[in-house]
């Protein structure tokens, strides 16, 4: 577990003014002293991230944000970065001094979570100091606030308790567990190129391989140069899953009557809306010269003459358009604000991201009105295997 790639973790963000008590209540849920604790305003100046295990949950990240109504000389912009933060959590406790409780801020801040459709769970902090009168005027903020004490470990298991019980009501989706039944037989196909890593395999393989082996998933993976033999030899296949790149070879070995989708088309429905992106593929239909592109990465890395999001897919975007697009790049979380100089979003798998974080992305692209899909979507659209790598979803 403590091997989890973040991206796979519930995101946890903590905030409230500066001197709350924030990164005290961080290093007390994690049992370590992580976050820098000081009596002085400002400490916390950029977003400090850990990851542990919620037992019995299970993998999350702990994200300590900068204060709110942080005065210092960079206040304003430590505060933008804490609010941008939101587009990724998938959760949030906010921190209010119980002795000095800022109402106004944590509504502004209430406003911004409702935005983002961000849930969180209201802390009174500094218990041990509140008089009666003191705790019965701020129940009036919320009925559910949790009132602690982090310097007097009160009440600590039980905002754990509660983030656990939060945490468990949105579970993610299984990658592909849900999808077939148990003792299902896959083959994965997995080309060995120049962007394939040396000695291993690419996460997004990793995770769909520890998928099925978590739902008894019979698992048989192998090069696209060997997929023959092994069609021939395997009996009663369920499920063929290949790299999108090799998407028209793989369709051309295999029988007709064999379902055949991607990894990245698996994760699109994973970490984002299947629905939305297959809309989104539709509309590359639509793509003409001159229009401009923003291409979504996950991960920075080397570029090589065969990279997916920079090389690969530029060049299918424009046979599909018939002619020269404008593409921009964005990497990890970022994202555009102005959204509307753009006439189509395409996402990389997200392997490395959360699902908050491509929600997102996806909720703004249709307030826009504009086109968004991925990767293994574009692919498959282009070599007109579209219908059938969705099939295995269409009751889903």
């Amino acid at each position: 577990m403590n091997n989890t790639p973040n991206a796979n973790r519930k995101h946890i963000g903590i905030y409230g003014n500066t001197n709350s008590g924030k990164s005290s209540l961080m290093n007390k849920i994690l049992g370590q002293d992580i976050s820098l604790v000081s009596s002085i305003e400002g400490t916390t100046t950029d977003p400090v991230q850990k990851a542990m295990e919620l037992i019995p949950f299970g993998p999350i990240l702990l994200i300590d944000t900068a204060g709110l109504k942080d005065k210092s000389e960079l206040g304003n912009i430590r505060i933008q970065k804490s609010y941008e933060y939101m587009k990724r959590m998938d959760l949030a406790i906010y921190v209010l001094d119980g002795k000095n409780p800022d109402i106004s801020t944590y509504k502004i801040w209430k406003y911004k979570a409702d935005k983002y459709n961000l849930d969180h769970i209201l802390v009174v902090n500094k218990l041990d100091k509140l008089s009666v009168n003191e705790i019965s005027k701020l129940k009036e903020i919320s009925e559910e606030a949790l009132f602690i004490s982090v310097k007097e470990d009160i009440s600590i298991d039980a905002l754990k308790e509660k983030l656990i019980s939060t945490l468990e009501k949105d579970e993610e989706k299984s990658i592909i567990g849900d999808l077939l039944e148990y003792g299902s037989k896959v083959v994965l196909v997995v080309p060995i190129d120049s962007e394939a890593p040396k000695g291993r395999i690419i996460l997004p393989q990793v995770q769909v391989i520890r998928d099925c082996l978590d739902h008894g998933i019979k698992t048989y993976v192998v090069r696209d140069t060997e997929l023959k033999e092994a069609i021939t030899e395997l009996n009663n296949i369920d499920l063929v899953v290949t790299d999108s790149q090799a998407f028209k070879q793989v369709e051309d070995i295999i029988p007709k009557d064999l379902k055949l989708t991607s990894f990245s088309i698996l994760f699109a429905r994973q970490k984002g809306e299947l629905r939305e992106f297959i809309e989104g593929a539709r509309k590359l239909k639509d793509l003409k010269p001159g229009q401009k592109v923003l291409i979504c990465e996950s991960c920075t890395h080397n570029i090589s003459h065969e990279d997916i999001g920079r090389v690969k897919i530029p060049n299918i975007l424009e046979k599909i358009a018939k002619g020269k697009l404008n593409f921009d790049f964005k990497v990890g979380y970022d994202f555009i604000e102005n959204l509307e100089d753009y006439d189509f979003v395409i996402h990389c798998g997200a392997c490395m991201v959360n699902r908050k974080s491509v929600i997102t992305k996806i909720e703004k692209c249709k307030q826009k009105t504009i086109p968004i899909t991925n990767y293994g979507l574009v692919i498959a659209y282009f070599t007109g295997i579209l219908d059938r790598s969705i099939e295995l979803f269409r009751d889903r």
